[in-house]
């Protein structure tokens, strides 16, 4: 597992926690809207953060820090995640992991060998929309739903979302998020913000959804999910 990014107090990323930010390197999707293509497309290696200066704040950090966020990219693409994983945990902190969802068995590895506390998940889209939102042609959406299940089940604390955009995002796709996702209990839905560093670069262009926009949407999901809330209005 490379870091390519380390933020060393957040008080967003771990609601609830003061916190510290993890950005493993890499990821398996092409999302064109995508806001950090630093991890995703244009990884560089004068970025990369050694594990034990990592470690070493954290350490020193004991009793002033609550968690740590790990995000990406997809920290889940790497084996030696877990090992990063059981340091931090040695440590006494609580820990978010960020993930697509595309790996359900590591996934499931992380949850049920108590390496996390909490699993936020990226909804990219409605199942039939997928691989046109994730960039890839013929993506197989099915480990995305093996994990939408898994977590359903309730083996860890955990939460849904979605960052949409009105390029990507309809009101039929969000009825049919919620029908996916019915039953979870919450759900966020974010928006959109470009960054100037979007995996597409200059090849396409998407907008910020209005306040309007995303509350219809949110209308929408309350049918399916009973907490619905927005993020970035």
């Amino acid at each position: 597992m490379e870091i390519h990014g380390f933020q060393k107090m957040t008080l967003l990323d771990y609601p609830g926690k003061v916190a510290a930010t993890v950005f493993t390197a890499g990821c398996n999707l092409r999302c064109p809207f995508c806001h950090n293509a630093l991890l995703v497309t244009r990884i560089n290696l004068a970025d990369l953060v050694e594990w034990d200066e990592v470690l070493g704040y954290l350490k020193k950090r004991q009793g002033i820090l609550d968690g740590v966020c790990v995000t990406g990219g997809e920290p889940l693409m790497s084996d030696g995640t877990f090992e990063f994983l059981k340091r931090v945990r040695d440590l006494g902190y609580s820990i978010k992991l960020d993930t697509n969802g595309t790996f359900p068995e590591r996934l499931r590895r992380a949850v049920m060998g108590s390496l996390v506390d909490t699993v936020a998940m990226d909804i990219k889209n409605s199942k039939e929309r997928y691989a046109e939102t994730v960039g890839i042609k013929g993506f197989d959406v099915a480990p995305v739903a093996e994990s939408v299940e898994f977590l359903k089940s309730g083996a860890v604390d955990f939460e849904f979302r979605t960052t949409v955009m009105p390029e990507l995002h309809t009101e039929a796709d969000m009825e049919a998020i919620g029908e996916w996702l019915r039953g979870a209990p919450r759900y966020y839905i974010q928006r959109f913000k470009d960054s100037g560093d979007l995996v597409c670069g200059n090849e396409r262009s998407f907008t910020e959804p209005s306040p309007e926009f995303m509350e219809t949407l949110q209308k929408i999901a309350q049918k399916y999910i009973q907490n619905v809330e927005l993020r970035g209005i």
